[in-house]
Protein backbone atom coordinates (compact mmCIF):
# COMPACT_ATOMS: atom_id res chain seq x y z
CA UNK A 1 0.00 0.00 0.00
CA UNK A 2 2.70 2.61 0.67
CA UNK A 3 4.50 1.52 -2.34
CA UNK A 4 1.94 3.44 -4.53
CA UNK A 5 3.12 6.84 -2.70
CA UNK A 6 6.96 6.40 -3.55
CA UNK A 7 6.68 7.76 -6.79
CA UNK A 8 5.13 11.26 -5.54
CA UNK A 9 7.48 10.99 -2.71
CA UNK A 10 10.24 11.13 -5.37
CA UNK A 11 8.86 13.76 -6.85
CA UNK A 12 8.09 15.88 -4.33
CA UNK A 13 11.42 15.56 -2.94
CA UNK A 14 12.94 16.04 -6.82
CA UNK A 15 10.92 19.55 -6.98
CA UNK A 16 12.08 20.47 -3.65
CA UNK A 17 15.65 19.73 -4.68
CA UNK A 18 15.30 21.87 -8.12
CA UNK A 19 13.98 24.62 -5.94
CA UNK A 20 16.44 24.68 -3.50
CA UNK A 21 18.75 24.17 -5.91
CA UNK A 22 17.69 27.30 -8.71
CA UNK A 23 17.80 29.83 -4.94
CA UNK A 24 21.07 28.67 -4.39
CA UNK A 25 22.59 29.34 -7.88
CA UNK A 26 20.89 32.28 -8.01
CA UNK A 27 22.47 33.49 -4.52
CA UNK A 28 25.97 32.29 -5.85
CA UNK A 29 25.88 33.59 -8.96
CA UNK A 30 23.63 36.50 -9.32
CA UNK A 31 24.38 40.31 -9.12
CA UNK A 32 25.57 41.92 -6.11
CA UNK A 33 25.08 45.79 -6.87
CA UNK A 34 22.45 46.86 -4.44
CA UNK A 35 19.57 48.91 -6.33
CA UNK A 36 18.37 52.38 -5.25
CA UNK A 37 14.70 52.17 -7.11
CA UNK A 38 12.63 51.18 -3.89
CA UNK A 39 9.81 52.26 -6.04
CA UNK A 40 7.19 49.46 -5.87
CA UNK A 41 7.43 48.32 -9.79
CA UNK A 42 11.15 48.39 -9.34
CA UNK A 43 11.49 49.23 -13.18
CA UNK A 44 13.28 52.89 -12.95
CA UNK A 45 10.64 54.65 -13.74
CA UNK A 46 8.52 56.90 -10.75
CA UNK A 47 4.89 55.89 -10.54
CA UNK A 48 1.91 58.46 -11.65
CA UNK A 49 -0.77 58.66 -9.08
CA UNK A 50 -2.35 56.45 -6.89
CA UNK A 51 -1.67 52.89 -6.92
CA UNK A 52 -4.91 52.16 -5.11
CA UNK A 53 -7.41 53.66 -8.00
CA UNK A 54 -10.66 52.07 -9.02
CA UNK A 55 -11.02 49.97 -11.77
CA UNK A 56 -14.38 50.16 -14.01
CA UNK A 57 -16.77 47.00 -13.56
CA UNK A 58 -16.21 46.47 -16.95
CA UNK A 59 -13.15 45.14 -16.62
CA UNK A 60 -14.17 42.80 -14.63
CA UNK A 61 -17.06 41.75 -17.06
CA UNK A 62 -14.67 41.45 -19.53
CA UNK A 63 -12.52 39.05 -17.55
CA UNK A 64 -15.28 37.04 -16.55
CA UNK A 65 -16.50 36.51 -20.18
CA UNK A 66 -13.02 35.52 -21.06
CA UNK A 67 -13.08 32.96 -18.32
CA UNK A 68 -16.62 31.64 -19.78
CA UNK A 69 -15.09 31.68 -22.97
CA UNK A 70 -12.53 29.50 -22.54
CA UNK A 71 -13.89 27.46 -19.97
CA UNK A 72 -16.69 26.82 -23.09
CA UNK A 73 -13.21 26.10 -25.41
CA UNK A 74 -12.24 23.20 -22.73
CA UNK A 75 -15.36 21.81 -22.77
CA UNK A 76 -15.52 21.79 -26.68
CA UNK A 77 -12.35 20.35 -26.72
CA UNK A 78 -13.18 17.42 -24.81
CA UNK A 79 -16.66 16.81 -26.12
CA UNK A 80 -14.44 16.59 -29.50
CA UNK A 81 -12.51 13.86 -28.36
CA UNK A 82 -15.30 11.78 -26.96
CA UNK A 83 -17.93 12.44 -30.03
CA UNK A 84 -16.76 9.98 -32.39
CA UNK A 85 -16.74 7.27 -29.53
CA UNK A 86 -20.48 8.41 -28.78
CA UNK A 87 -21.25 8.16 -32.14
CA UNK A 88 -20.40 4.81 -32.55
CA UNK A 89 -22.35 3.83 -29.40
CA UNK A 90 -25.76 4.93 -31.22
CA UNK A 91 -25.66 8.40 -28.93
CA UNK A 92 -24.26 10.88 -31.50
CA UNK A 93 -27.79 12.72 -31.87
CA UNK A 94 -28.01 13.06 -28.13
CA UNK A 95 -24.74 14.53 -27.39
CA UNK A 96 -24.70 16.88 -30.31
CA UNK A 97 -27.99 17.98 -29.48
CA UNK A 98 -26.90 18.85 -25.67
CA UNK A 99 -23.80 20.37 -27.05
CA UNK A 100 -25.83 22.65 -29.54
CA UNK A 101 -27.90 23.66 -26.79
CA UNK A 102 -25.08 24.67 -24.66
CA UNK A 103 -23.33 26.59 -27.12
CA UNK A 104 -26.67 28.02 -27.48
CA UNK A 105 -27.11 29.18 -24.53
CA UNK A 106 -23.63 30.98 -24.31
CA UNK A 107 -24.17 32.61 -27.56
CA UNK A 108 -27.69 34.09 -26.03
CA UNK A 109 -25.70 35.35 -23.45
CA UNK A 110 -22.68 36.69 -25.83
CA UNK A 111 -25.35 38.50 -27.37
CA UNK A 112 -27.34 39.95 -24.36
CA UNK A 113 -23.88 41.34 -23.08
CA UNK A 114 -23.29 42.53 -26.45
CA UNK A 115 -26.79 44.57 -26.78
CA UNK A 116 -26.75 46.06 -23.49
CA UNK A 117 -23.27 47.41 -24.34
CA UNK A 118 -21.12 45.47 -21.70
CA UNK A 119 -18.49 44.75 -24.57
CA UNK A 120 -18.27 48.74 -25.66
CA UNK A 121 -14.74 50.29 -24.10
CA UNK A 122 -15.43 53.52 -23.21
CA UNK A 123 -12.08 56.27 -24.01
CA UNK A 124 -12.50 58.58 -20.70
Amino acid sequence: MLSAYVPIVVALLFAMVVAAGALVVSALLGPRRPTTNLTPYECGITPVGDARIRFDVKFYLVGLLFVIFDIETIFLISWGVVFRDFVTAGHGGYIFAIMAIFLGLLVLGLLYEWRKGALEWDER
